[in-house]
């Protein structure tokens, strides 16, 4: 009984209601104009030049959110379309809709009428009246069986509407929801969201996280140090650094806010990677370099994903092992990108880091079609990546 009473109580089992019986009224008054004309076919027949008409579908696609599916706070239901037909398949799903629609018209209508008018004429012959105003009333003959029997129609005509009201709702899903291809290119436009915040959320990672460790290694080195020269260096090497983060911070929050005003190519590249290897050295670190190949030839994409994978490499060595030797190797040749970070894992030190920082690493190598690895080799941690550059020119 819960389960039969739940529907009625639903605000949506009456707005369907009144989506069905929309048709029917507009038909109605034709039948008040010309009553003895054949009207019954004109309206399936209408129904196919008007389906192909590419601005029906955006109507009845609205009609059909708003009245079948009206969604919480006023959001649409994506599974229904509500778009003029871009192609002839959606034009000719549009007719098989209309069609649809006006046989569950048709039905539900129909119900309408006839079923209270049955309740009316029950109640009537429990009055008193002749029972002969109605084949049910005449069926059952006795009065007081007819006063029993005069909630049962209107019972029937609400389960009967919840039914339509189902039915349409699944065939407006159905023929009014978006085509397979609309359904690809909606599924290839929120991987490109994901694929674009997993890279936002790496950005504010590498760039922040460099930043605050450059800032604390420095802090330290100039509280213990008790020199001068030394602290104002740091100093401005924290300065320096933060500034950086501050300009990275600022274009990842311009690209949420989806700003013009600072393209993909502001991003640093590795033909500034001197300014990620001062930042280092001035962190205690000693940086030995070996760069071979043009730099500034390597595609832009390439270019800043290997400046992040860089930088993730050496905030690392500074995070885990401290201020070690660091051996950076940058070369580009035969079509790739070879990348490759060493440090030395001396028994005081706390060990490598194996979070986030270097799952990214891998996984900027691999949105580029190339490969990274990291780990211990021979007492030494390593961080190497080999980028293809043909594929990206």
């Amino acid at each position: 009984m819960r389960h039969f009473l739940r529907p009625l109580a639903a605000p949506v089992t009456y707005s369907r209601w009144l989506h069905l019986l929309i048709p029917a009224a507009v038909f109605s008054v034709w039948m008040f104009i010309a009553i003895d004309t054949p009207w019954v076919p004109m309206p399936f027949v209408f129904a196919v030049p008007a389906g192909l008409l590419p601005s029906i579908r955006l109507m009845e696609g609205v009609q059909a959110q708003l009245l079948l599916t009206p969604g919480e706070r006023g959001r649409a239901d994506p599974s229904i379309s509500a778009a003029p037909a871009g192609t002839w398949a959606d034009r000719w799903r549009t007719v098989a809709w209309l069609e649809v629609r006006l046989l569950l018209t048709a039905a539900a209508g129909f119900a309408t009428v006839w079923l209270p008018t049955t309740t009316f004429d029950l109640i009537s012959v429990a009055a008193g009246a002749d029972p002969g105003v109605n084949w049910l009333t005449d069926f059952v003959g006795v009065r007081w069986l007819c006063a029993l029997l005069a909630p049962l129609p209107i019972l029937i005509l609400l389960g009967w509407v919840i039914l339509c009201g189902e039915v349409a709702t699944a065939a407006a899903r159905g023929l009014l929801g978006p085509s397979p291809t609309e359904r690809l290119t909606t599924l290839e436009e929120r991987t490109e969201q994901l694929l674009e915040r997993n890279r936002i959320a790496r950005e504010l990672h590498d760039s922040i996280g460099h930043a605050l460790t450059i800032a604390v290694m420095q802090a330290g080195a100039a509280r213990t140090a008790g020199n001068a020269e030394f602290t104002a260096r740091a100093l401005a090497a924290i300065e320096e650094t933060g500034r950086t983060a501050l300009e990275d911070l600022e274009r990842v929050l311009s690209v949420l806010r989806e700003s013009p005003d600072l393209p993909v190519g502001a991003r640093p590249t590795l033909v500034e990677a001197d300014r990620l290897l001062d930042s280092a050295r001035g962190s205690g670190v000693k940086v030995d370099v070996e760069m071979t190949g043009p730099l500034d030839l390597v595609p832009g994409p390439v270019s800043r994903e290997g400046y992040r994978i860089l930088q993730e490499s050496l905030t690392n060595v500074l995070r885990h092992a401290g201020a070690v030797p660091v051996r950076v190797r940058i070369a580009v040749a035969q079509e790739r990108l070879e990348l490759e970070v060493t440090n030395p894992l001396e028994a005081s030190s706390r060990g490598p880091g194996s979070g986030s920082g270097l799952r990214g690493v891998r996984e900027r190598a691999a949105l580029l079609g190339g490969r990274a690895r990291t780990g211990p080799h021979e007492g030494e941690w390593i961080v190497s990546a080999i980028l293809p550059l043909d594929h990206i020119r």
